[in-house]
């Protein structure tokens, strides 16, 4: 494959108040040759840039004030403006406890990666989201990514009758590869670890 052409007519809304963040992950959108970026510092901003524009792929942090990532994706799926409330959405968080892969599955993150992140690791999780899309399910609690193909079982996990906003209390931080088997059960993927990660964790 040639990854320097297969990003290029995509447009990207990378979302983290972290603004060195925000130049890493587009310098690493750029060197895939990705030419439509724009920026947000937080939920409530990216929301506004999505009333006039629509990306094909969102990119988000999930700690951001005042309107976190979380937030985001909620919204997002409960959008009632065309097609926005299908949106491709990746988690890139510093936080890779159980519990939380658990409450972004449940609020409609499509994938999930934590920081520091490798163009590799990248440029996975983006393949995943066009090649290996979920389809999308529509409960009385939940709108978004099938959520069934996921197959890792953990001694502290709740049953599935809990509320989706109800955290699961996991402490244990996962490894990038459990958290893709619990996003993409059953998908072989790149050594997402293989380069070596850039970028603060936080």
């Amino acid at each position: 494959m040639d990854e320097h052409g297969y990003l290029h007519g995509l447009k990207f809304l990378i979302v983290d108040d972290s603004a060195f963040m925000r130049e890493l992950l587009g310098d690493i959108l750029r060197h895939f040759d990705v030419r439509n970026i724009r920026e947000a510092s937080d939920g409530a901003e990216a929301l506004q840039i999505m009333q006039a524009w629509t990306p094909d792929i969102i990119m988000i942090d999930w700690e951001m004030t005042p309107f976190n990532g979380i937030e985001f994706c909620q919204s997002v799926r409960s959008s009632k403006r065309g097609d926005e409330c299908f949106a491709p959405i990746i988690m890139i968080s510093g936080h890779s406890e159980y519990w939380r892969i658990q409450r972004a599955r449940n609020a409609g993150i499509n994938e999930y990666l934590v920081k520091p992140v490798s163009p590799k690791a990248l440029f996975s999780r983006v393949r995943a989201v066009i090649e290996r899309p979920r389809p999308f399910i529509k409960t009385a609690t939940y709108f978004g990514p099938d959520r069934r193909r996921q197959d890792i079982k953990h001694a502290d996990e709740r049953r599935e009758t809990q509320r989706d906003q109800t955290p699961i209390p996991a402490e244990e931080a996962m490894e990038q590869d459990q958290i893709n088997a619990i996003f993409n059960p059953g998908s072989e993927h790149p050594d997402d670890q293989s380069e070596k990660p850039v970028g603060p964790q936080r």
